[in-house]
């Protein structure tokens, strides 16, 4: 199966050795589409001293201002996280993870997998752009995983799953990309503003609440459309 409908998205990635590092392991398991998300410092020798075997991988990689722009089209995004979310997404293990991204990547749609800074992981913010999220169980007292270590292993669990995936008889779920829940998620939030359900000290946690609930139903292509009629209806008498 051909692995280029799966991204390695890098949220800020600092050290540009890792990046380097990251196509290598990438390229070791056919895996060639890599996306960088405002980067500290790239290009860099130091990414090409480490992507030994990998430079075609490292120059093909594309390099984006903006977190949408490297997940829009995407109708499934995992974040990973090693760390416990107040409001967390459905977690995967990796060996779970890399079979739901081959299963919904032989479909032609791209799905991305996103990969934190070096120092913090990723953000609230980037987490509530996910539908799922992955947690590499580690040794409790020494549980500092690399980066280019965490993108190894979840890519080899992607490799087992496509050499041992079978094609479905039938095309599944329609489910739509990323940018098209975000702009709902932004109607309904305008809506709900309309109607002063949102209140100032709670804002942040009910927005999150209402991603996490949509994320986890993961609604399909008309399934999203009948909302976007739900929430006109909301507002109706106010227009």
């Amino acid at each position: 199966m051909n692995l280029d409908n799966i991204r390695i998205v890098l949220v800020e990635p600092q050290h540009p050795g890792n990046i380097g590092a990251v196509a290598r392991a990438m390229k070791t398991m056919a895996m060639k589409s890599l996306y960088l998300v405002r980067p500290t410092n790239f290009p860099s020798h130091d990414a090409e001293r480490r992507a030994v075997g990998a430079i075609d991988t490292l120059i093909g990689a594309k390099v984006v201002e903006d977190l949408g722009d490297a997940i829009g089209d995407c109708p499934i995004v995992v974040g990973t996280t090693s760390r416990n979310r107040a409001h967390p997404h459905p977690t995967l293990s990796a060996r779970t993870c890399g079979e739901k991204l081959v299963r919904e990547a032989s479909e032609s749609s791209p799905v991305a997998v996103l990969f934190g800074p070096e120092r913090t992981g990723l953000s609230n913010r980037d987490m509530d752009a996910c539908n799922f999220q992955l947690s590499i169980p580690t040794n409790p007292e020494f549980a500092s995983l690399n980066l280019a270590s965490a993108v190894q292993l979840l890519c080899y669990e992607i490799f087992l799953a496509s050499d041992n995936f079978k094609p479905p008889d039938a095309k599944s779920i329609d489910y739509p990309p990323q940018s098209d829940l975000e702009f709902f998620y932004k109607h309904l939030e305008n809506t709900l503003d309309s109607r002063g359900f949102l209140v100032d000290i709670s804002r942040d946690v009910t927005l999150t609440k209402i991603r996490r609930l949509f994320g986890r139903s993961r609604p399909r292509v008309g399934e999203l459309k009948l909302l976007h009629t739900l929430v006109k209806l909301m507002r109706r008498d106010l227009d």
